[in-house]
């Protein structure tokens, strides 16, 4: 229940509609623990909220317990928790800790625990091996929705600390197993901040994308309840390996922390976190040419992730939901070697991302992706777009596309599907095009982000893109459809069709139209279809 002081009452009752400008205490007491936030701008928050145990000790590495009520209230001063420790990451890193499950919830400041609103829960990217989207504001989207929505943002367990396996001796894919808990406390406790467990939309870029895919194939594609909706950019299918097969890594993280032996699990264990993260710093897959970007990631473990990503959605094995699901024009750009000089380098990169890649599925993804610049190889560089663009159709384009036609194969009439092609002068002029995940600082809004490009705020050439997709997401938040509430202007969202294959096309300056996926880029993953197994996304 939502007590305020006795000024705050008066004036809630005085106006509901009317939302102060002056920070304001809130307090809410659920069944287990009373938590205080603030309220600015019509929009209150609570930061730093535990909704799983300390994961330290003898629970690291293992699946998230529930926290006591002694000690999961919120951080004090309302603070964001700490990051988890992430791959590659500094051992003295002060915004990052092994006890980061936390979360932070973010409403209208005028609501009571009756008001039932729409929930929306954004899971981070990063690769399952960091955050990359730390503690985003969901004031943005509240004030976008008319203050109709709950805006949930969370930390999960990433790299070894999420995604170590040691044979029957570890619990496979803990940091999904968080990101179920997570869910699970906002099940049992966000009516009591206005939210409503019945129309849970989760949210989500990159790993955070992947992770919705994940979860709603998870368990065979079980329904669970936890969630109701689902708004993915940039899906990604990583390679995923057996329980067995990801055993190297174990084996190579206890051996650099020198714990070889009998019992090196409570060796690692008993390991300060300073000491993990100088050795954090992942291996190459077997018969790789060199470690992947991202080392450590979910698994197949037979219960929770029961098939590979293609094989789920291919054969139904998912939850039926309203689903948003899209990409950037230019996915790759960020990820691939700008000195990437020769095909011998592109396809070695593309090798240590997917070990499974043939010589001749390499030399496929050559003929449908020849060098775009070959002006003026042999330079340091002149491949990078070459292998940019076939890592980015191949992780990322072209299984989100797959998902969208699922979809609508298997009964949900609510797919919708986009591309965002929105060019932001700086990204052009680095060469990067539209690059993964951008869009997301227009959905939260350029003030509410850290590192929005320059051209996304007020006067800005993109700033006119913010109200329109921030209008279809949050319409669909509230409605499971984006059309009801969006921008007066804006193009009429159509359905994916499998056979007409139509998106959204999001344009530089705020434009909005239909377009059809063309003819080259359903050849290119029709192929990418044809092999995905094969390569085990």
């Amino acid at each position: 229940m939502v007590n305020r002081t006795v000024r705050w009452l008066a004036l809630a009752a005085f106006c509901q509609f009317l939302h102060p400008t002056e920070a304001a205490s809130l307090t809410v007491a659920t069944t287990c623990n009373t938590y205080t936030g603030v309220a600015s701008d019509g929009v209150a928050q609570w930061l730093g909220i535990r909704y799983a145990a300390p994961p330290v000790g003898d629970l690291r590495f293992m699946p998230p317990e529930d926290p006591s009520c002694s000690d999961g209230a919120q951080l004090p001063n309302n603070t964001h928790g700490k990051l988890c420790l992430a791959t590659n990451g500094s051992p003295t890193d002060t915004k990052t800790a092994e006890d980061c499950l936390f979360l932070d919830i973010y409403t209208p400041a005028n609501v009571t625990s009756r008001s039932k609103l729409p929930v929306f829960f954004f899971i981070q990217g990063g690769g399952f091996n960091s955050l990359s989207n730390p503690n985003f504001n969901g004031k943005g989207l509240i004030q976008a929705s008319g203050y109709n929505i709950v805006v949930v943002t969370f930390n999960y367990r990433v790299g070894p600390y999420g995604f170590i396996t040691d044979g029957d001796q570890i619990t496979p894919n803990n940091g999904l197993l968080d990101q179920r808990k997570a869910l699970e406390w906002v099940q049992q406790y966000i009516s009591f901040f206005g939210g409503n467990p019945g129309h849970v939309v989760l949210g989500g870029d990159s790993a955070g994308a992947a992770s919705i895919s994940l979860q709603m194939a998870a368990y065979g594609g079980k329904d669970t309840n936890l969630f109701h909706a689902a708004a993915a950019e940039s899906v990604s299918f990583a390679t995923v390996l057996t329980v067995e097969e990801s055993q190297y890594q174990y084996d190579n993280f206890a051996l650099a922390a020198g714990c070889a032996g009998n019992d090196s699990l409570a060796c690692l264990r008993s390991k300060s976190a300073a000491d993990l993260q100088a050795v954090n710093k992942g291996s190459a897959y077997p018969g790789a040419p060199s470690a992947p970007l991202y080392p450590w990631d979910p698994v197949l473990d037979g219960d929770l992730i029961q098939n590979l990503t293609y094989d789920a959605f291919a054969d139904g094995n998912f939850v039926k939901i309203p689903l948003i699901v899209g990409d950037d024009t230019n996915e790759g750009t960020i990820f691939t070697p700008r000195t990437t000089s020769t095909i011998g380098a592109s396809d070695s990169f593309l090798k240590s991302q997917f070990p499974y890649l043939t010589l001749e599925q390499l030399g496929r993804i050559n003929t449908l992706y020849p060098n775009p610049d070959n002006a003026s190889c042999p330079n340091s560089g002149c491949y990078w777009r070459q292998v940019s663009n076939a890592y980015g159709d191949m992780r990322y384009t072209c299984p989100g596309l797959f998902i969208s036609s699922a979809m609508t194969e298997y009964g949900m009439p609510r797919s919708y599907s986009y591309r965002y092609n929105v060019e932001d002068p700086d990204q052009v002029a680095q060469g990067l095009g539209v690059p993964h995940t951008v869009e997301v600082n227009a959905i939260f809004g350029p003030d509410n982000v850290s590192g929005a490009p320059a051209s996304y705020f007020p006067n800005g050439t993109n700033a006119a893109i913010v109200p329109v997709i921030q209008a279809y997401w949050t319409s669909f938040i509230r409605s499971f459809d984006p059309n009801k509430y969006r921008l007066p202007g804006s193009a009429q969202w159509e359905i994916w069709s499998p056979k007409t294959k139509d998106r959204l096309l999001f344009g530089t300056g705020g434009t909005t139209q239909m377009e059809l996926v063309d003819a080259d880029m359903q050849a290119k993953c029709n192929y990418f279809y044809s092999i995905g197994v094969a390569v085990r996304q």
